[in-house]
């Protein structure tokens, strides 16, 4: 199964050229030239990632792309791209799990994205299981009353009617 990636960026030539790359590499990449299309895009289709530009049509359009995403079904891995980069914005100031700068060396970018990938993929796998082990921990106290509520229920009471002591 290919991965699929939004890629978002309102310059095209980027936007074509960063497909293009991706696609090469094995990727099935999807591209929107705006923050609300690929807002739009986010809402219907499942992404294993999406790479937006931090500046589009307004200077937080990339942020709109990142908090959509992070509200998506499908959780993808958020990278923000730009040209611009501020001091500490690596990490700091936004929602993105990576900042990429633009241009870059594109074996640079793919290794950055696949370790990006990993570790999401990861961190998924890691809260999954621990919802899963907290469903699990609420859901046996409940039943464990139940069982030994049960098991008292069905367990027929007897009475000593005297007759065994007076045989000895």
């Amino acid at each position: 199964m290919k991965r699929r990636i939004l890629l978002v960026d309102d310059e095209v030539a980027i936007l074509l050229t960063l497909q293009a790359v991706l696609e090469i590499n094995g990727f099935e990449v999807e591209t929107a030239a705006s923050a609300r299309e690929a807002k739009m895009k986010l809402r219907g289709n499942h992404y294993h990632m999406v790479i937006t530009d931090m500046r589009m049509e307004s200077d937080n359009a990339g942020q709109e792309v990142v908090l959509a995403a992070r509200k998506s079904a499908c959780n993808p891995a958020v990278a923000m791209l730009t040209a611009f980069p501020m001091p500490g914005s690596e990490g700091e100031g936004h929602d993105a799990d990576e900042v990429l700068v633009k241009p870059m060396n594109t074996n640079d970018l793919l290794l950055q994205i696949e370790a990006l990938l990993v570790t999401h993929e990861d961190k998924k796998r890691l809260d999954q299981e621990r919802s899963l082990q907290l469903a699990a921990a609420g859901s046996q106290k409940p039943a464990a009353k139940k069982a030994g509520g049960a098991a008292r229920a069905k367990t027929p009471v007897r009475k000593n009617s005297g007759k065994l002591a007076r045989a000895h």
